[in-house]
């Protein structure tokens, strides 16, 4: 599984937010604790402990300097506010899924060895009702859909538990309903997204399981045009 930062509370959010509304998603942005402090009405120790904790967690950078310190966000600092982002559209905008294109494309042969294993596979047929064909489908995503994808994190997904063998420890994952159309409209509805838990790497990809080999049943090749449309666990 791919490292992950750690996990933050909704105090450090409001602070990174804040981060945010300054610019420091573009670029390093000049921050004074006591005018931190003012604005998430906070002591100065509060807001210095909260972009400690920023910094530990991976969701920012900072260079601290004697007359205050140069911030700026990272990636996975960019990542967590679109969580959030998103589950505010869910919220106002009633959103219920979200729409991904990409182009097929050919993985690693690492699925087809992860999903026979006995310690998921066991589990997608209780929780998802089959049993996968041994193998995913990946897609690789168009730039507009690499930034719709962090709407997924605002879907209710099936959860797939982590587990040992003795040998070694595997690490949990998710999957989201969904439903696969090509560019002619040829449609197949019983398919799941699957990715690690709690993780945004490799963001222009999605990997899909089904009780079928997709490419076959599709007849899809390499650079064929997919619409996925995912959905929110029952």
């Amino acid at each position: 599984m791919p490292a992950q930062s750690l996990v933050v509370g909704y105090d450090e959010l409001a602070a990174l937010k804040l981060l945010a509304l300054d610019g420091a998603l573009d670029s390093e942005v000049k921050v004074s604790c006591a005018d931190l402090a003012d604005r998430l009405d906070a002591s100065n120790q509060t807001a210095s402990r909260r972009l400690q904790r920023l910094d530990e967690a991976g969701l920012v950078t900072r260079e601290i300097v004697s007359n205050g310190q140069w911030v700026s966000i990272t990636d996975d600092g960019e990542w967590e506010l679109k969580r959030e982002y998103e589950d505010y559209r869910r919220i106002f905008e009633n959103v219920a899924g979200v729409d991904l294109t990409g182009t097929v494309t050919g993985g690693m042969g690492e699925g087809r060895h992860y999903i026979s294993l006995p310690g998921y596979n066991e589990q997608f047929v209780d929780r998802l009702g089959y049993e996968p064909f041994p193998g995913t489908l990946n897609v690789e995503l168009t730039d507009e859909s690499i930034r719709a994808r962090s709407a997924m994190e605002s879907l209710d997904p099936v959860p797939i538990d982590g587990w040992e063998d003795g040998d070694r420890t595997y690490g949990p994952a998710v999957c989201y309903p969904a439903s696969v159309e090509t560019a002619e409209g040829e449609t197949y509805d019983e398919a799941h997204v699957i990715t690690p838990e709690r993780t945004h790497h490799d963001e222009d990809q999605l990997e899909l399981i089904a009780p079928v080999k997709l490419r076959e049943t599709m007849d899809l090749a390499d650079g064929d045009h997919l619409t996925v449309h995912v959905e929110e666990a029952p």
